[in-house]
C-alpha cells in the first residue's frame, strides 16, 4: 500500500511542477506582449530587451525634416590641416577660387595665383581634339603645387560645354526631362555613366550639376535645365545622380540653393523671390536634401534675393542662407557661389567688395571670372582683420580635403 501511495504522491508532485511550469510561461508570455505593444506606456527605447541596432529606418518613421548628419570630408581632415602647416596665406586663399579658365596665360596664372581649379566654358573647347584638351589639363596639373579641380557645367539639354562639339561626342547629350521621358531612371542612370566616362577621359573631376530646382511650368526660366517635375520626382533624379557620378569618382554639384522656383535669370538681372519659407522647406529643400545624403561633395548658392531668408542681400552672400545650408540640412561639404560677375549681384555689393562678402557669408569657394583681383581683396581682408584667418583655414581644409575624397591628392 505504502508503495502505490509514494507512486501517486509521486505523480501529483510531478503534475504540479509542469502546471507551475506552463503558468509562469504564460505569466512571462503576457509580460512580453505588454512590453512590445507598449500597454504599460513605457517608451519602446527603455525596453531592455530592444538594442541600439534595432533603430533602423524600418523602426522609427523619419520626420520629413531628417538628414544624414556627418561630417563627409572627415576622414582627410587630418591630411588637409598638415598641408595647411605648409602653406602661405596666398595659397591658401587661393584654393578658394573656382576660376574661369583663362583664354591665355593659364600656366602663369597658376604659378602665380594658386587656384583651387578652374571651370572650363564652351569657348575652351572650341576648335580643339580630345588630345590638345587632355595635354592642356595635365599641363595645368603639373604646374600646379596642389592638384586642381576641373569643372565643366554638363547638364545635358541646354547646357552642355563638351559634348555640343563633335570632337567629343557624336551628338550632345539630352535634357534629363528627354531622357526620362525616352527611357525613364534607367536612361538617365547610362547617361550619367558616359558622361562621366568621357569628363574623366579629358582630365576633369568635377560636372556642376545636377540642376534641383523644382520647376513644372513650362515658363519658368529654369524649367529646360531642371528635371521638370514634382519635389518627390526630381528627388530621386538628384539621388540617382549624385550616387551614379559618386560610383564613377566625378565630383558633383547641386544647384542652385535654395532653390530657383519661377524666378528670372541672374544671368541678366536681378531675381527677387517672394515665396514663404515653409515652400522652401516643403518643395524646394527636398531635392537638395536627396543629394545631401546621397554624399553630394558641393552646393552652389545662387544670386536670388529670397525674401523670407534675407530680404536684403543675394543667397550666394547672405549668412542667413547659408546658415540654413549648414545648420538646417546639415550640409558638411563645399558650399560654392554662383559666378561672381553675374549682373545679378552687381546691384547689390562692388566688383572689389564681391568676394569678401562672398567669404563673410560662408562659402568655401568662389567662382570668378576676376582670380588675381578678387583674391588680392580677400587676401588684404585678412590682413586687415575683416576676416578672421580661421575661416580661410576652415574652407581650405575642406577644399584640400575634398581632393583626398576624390583621390587626386595622396
Amino acid at each position: 500500500m505504502r508503495s502505490g501511495n509514494t507512486k501517486k504522491n509521486n505523480r501529483k508532485y510531478i503534475i504540479a511542477v509542469i502546471i507551475t511550469v506552463l503558468v509562469l510561461f504564460a505569466i512571462a508570455s503576457v509580460v512580453l506582449v505588454f512590453r512590445h505593444n507598449d500597454i504599460g506606456n513605457l517608451d519602446i527605447y527603455d525596453d531592455p530587451y530592444y538594442t541600439e541596432n534595432d533603430k533602423s529606418e524600418d523602426n522609427i518613421k523619419p520626420q520629413e525634416d531628417d538628414i544624414t548628419s556627418k561630417e563627409i570630408f572627415a576622414k582627410y581632415y587630418d591630411k588637409a590641416l598638415e598641408k595647411l602647416q605648409n602653406m602661405s596665406l596666398e595659397e591658401k586663399v587661393g584654393q578658394m577660387f573656382f576660376a574661369r579658365f583663362p583664354e591665355s596665360g593659364v600656366i602663369d596664372e597658376i604659378k602665380s595665383q594658386n587656384p583651387g581649379g578652374y571651370i572650363m566654358f564652351g569657348r575652351d573647347f572650341k576648335n580643339k581634339t580630345k588630345n590638345q584638351i587632355i595635354e592642356e589639363i595635365n599641363k595645368c596639373q603639373e604646374n600646379s603645387k596642389i592638384p586642381l579641380l576641373i569643372g565643366v557645367d554638363e547638364e545635358g539639354g541646354t547646357v552642355v560645354r563638351v559634348s555640343a562639339y563633335k570632337a567629343f561626342a557624336d551628338t550632345p547629350f539630352k535634357s534629363p526631362q528627354t531622357l526620362y521621358n525616352e527611357g525613364g531612371f534607367d536612361l538617365i542612370k547610362e547617361d550619367t555613366i558616359n558622361k562621366a566616362k568621357l569628363l574623366s577621359s579629358l582630365g576633369i573631376n568635377v560636372n556642376l550639376a545636377p540642376v534641383c530646382d523644382v520647376t513644372e511650368s513650362t515658363s519658368d526660366y529654369m524649367y529646360d535645365r531642371s528635371f521638370g517635375t514634382d519635389k518627390d520626382l526630381t528627388a530621386k533624379f538628384v539621388e540617382l545622380v549624385v550616387t551614379t557620378m559618386n560610383e564613377q569618382n566625378m565630383s558633383s554639384v547641386l544647384k542652385h540653393f535654395p532653390g530657383y522656383g519661377n524666378n528670372v535669370d541672374t544671368h541678366t538681372g536681378v531675381a527677387i523671390d517672394k515665396r514663404d519659407i515653409e515652400h522652401f522647406y516643403d518643395i524646394d529643400f527636398v531635392p537638395f536634401k536627396a543629394g545631401i545624403n546621397a554624399n553630394v561633395q558641393s552646393v552652389l548658392v545662387s544670386h536670388n534675393i529670397v525674401e523670407c531668408m534675407d530680404s536684403q542681400k543675394p543667397a550666394s552672400i547672405s549668412p542667413k542662407v547659408h546658415e540654413i545650408l549648414r545648420d538646417n540640412l546639415n550640409f558638411t561639404g563645399v558650399i560654392m557661389t554662383d559666378d561672381l560677375a553675374m549682373e545679378g549681384i552687381k546691384k547689390y555689393t562692388t566688383d572689389e567688395s564681391a568676394a569678401v562678402l562672398a567669404v563673410k557669408a560662408g562659402n568655401d569657394m568662389i567662382i570668378s571670372s576676376d582670380l588675381a583681383t578678387q583674391k588680392s581683396e580677400v587676401v588684404e581682408a585678412v590682413k586687415s582683420g575683416d576676416i578672421s584667418e580661421e575661416i580661410i583655414n576652415n574652407a581650405a581644409k575642406r577644399i584640400i580635403a575634398w581632393k583626398y575624397y576624390m583621390g587626386i591628392m595622396n
